[in-house]
């Protein structure tokens, strides 16, 4: 298989340095030598632009919402790189930078192929708007606006209108929840598989349900969209916003053999790997290994 490495080095989505660094940390890391190993052809397409924009600026083009004209550039610019990369046969491996950019790699994914699923990993939900967000942070927005709800800027990127039906997004792992982000779920029905599900089910049962439901809507096509921070906080140092009570490393790998077994995921993203905040490289070298695990079964 062809993967098309893409590294988005940016932070302003969530408002804390140290994410825009993680492409070249885990190219040092030997990222392009790890998925190569494994029969895949690697082509490093660098790292995306992302504009400069001084932080006592981050909200003149939003008054609510930080770095607003900046991530929209940088999402525009990701989905056509996705969309290309797809549509050339190849798979691409989104490499963060901090989780505002799922709005860009979805947007390609959906110009791309229509018949998808969005598998969305993460401690949070990511389904905030201008009305519910507490921070301003877009890294807590990109999946309401995939699904069509918010800021029509966001909710028209790249193309016109939502990237994808709400009922073919899984939110696996959420236990940090805006009251909003809660309101939306119940009045969209969402499938949300909090990290207490599944602690009391097991992420095999968990993992099944997806899938079968996939299957069942005759879905071809997976998006896999990943945050560091699915994993429980003392297990990931280098991540911005940890959150406890969350997944272990052995069920972490386990959703990620299961899902990848299906060979209907065709991209992925990775995200949040803060090298500020990490020990020892602890995190970056954690996310090395679930790459070089899920690419021996994609």
């Amino acid at each position: 298989m062809d993967v098309n490495l893409i590294g988005v080095p940016i932070f302003y989505g969530s408002d804390k340095k140290g994410p825009e660094y993680a492409p070249q940390k885990l190219r040092e890391k030997n990222i392009i030598q790890v998925i190569r190993k494994h029969n895949h052809t690697v082509y490093d397409m660098g790292n995306m632009i992302i504009p400069h924009t001084k932080e006592y600026n981050k909200f003149y083009s939003h008054p609510k919402m930080k770095y607003f004209d900046s991530i929209i550039c940088v999402n525009t610019n990701l989905a056509h790189m996705v969309y290309c990369s797809i549509k050339g046969g190849s798979f691409p491996l989104v490499i963060g930078g901090d989780h505002s950019i799922g709005l860009g790699s979805i947007s390609g994914v959906s110009r791309a192929n229509k018949n998808f699923a969005v598998i969305w990993i993460d401690a949070h939900g990511d389904i905030n708007t201008i009305e519910t967000t507490q921070s301003g942070n877009v890294h807590g927005m990109p999946l309401s606006h995939a699904m069509g709800i918010g800021h029509p800027d966001l909710v028209n990127l790249y193309f016109k209108g939502p990237k994808i039906p709400s009922d073919n997004v899984f939110i696996v792992g959420a236990r940090d929840l805006d009251d909003g982000e809660r309101i939306i779920i119940q009045e969209r029905n969402l499938n949300v598989y909090s990290s207490e599900i599944i602690h009391k089910r097991g992420i095999e049962s968990v993992t099944d349900e997806i899938i079968k439901q996939i299957q069942k809507k005759n879905i071809d096509t997976i998006h896999v969209s990943f945050d560091i921070d699915f994993i429980d906080s003392p297990l990931v140092p280098g991540t911005g916003t940890p959150v406890s009570n969350g997944i272990n490393i052995e069920n972490t790998k386990t959703i990620l053999k299961m899902l990848a077994q299906t060979k209907l995921i065709k991209s992925m993203d990775i995200v949040e790997l803060n090298t500020l905040l990490d020990r020892n490289d602890i995190t970056a070298d954690l996310t090395i290994d679930l790459i070089d695990w899920i690419f021996k079964y994609i």
